[in-house]
């Protein structure tokens, strides 16, 4: 029995690209949404005691788009591991 390393190394590196991908993209989306537009004053210093305020509508479309790549990818991986599925 001989074990094909070059498909074995393949599977891997796919695998390592994939989740570095989807890490990637989530922490995009968490950014996004942590992002708010008037955190500083005008000369650049943090702004003090403000209320919260929340990301910009762009943002947050951006960020919702990212969590939904994260959301497909994950049910994708699921698809191809349960034989139920196919």
């Amino acid at each position: 029995m001989a074990l094909n390393w070059s498909g074995l190394g393949e599977v891997a590196l796919v695998s390592v690209g994939a989740t570095v991908g989807v890490v990637f993209v989530f922490a995009l989306g968490v950014r996004l949404l942590s992002h708010r537009e008037e955190d500083e004053e005008p000369d650049g210093r943090p702004r003090l005691g403000g209320g919260r305020r929340r990301a910009s509508a762009p943002a947050r479309a951006v960020a919702g788009l990212c969590f939904l790549f994260c959301a497909a990818a994950v049910a994708y991986g699921l698809y191809l591991i349960i034989p139920q599925f196919h």
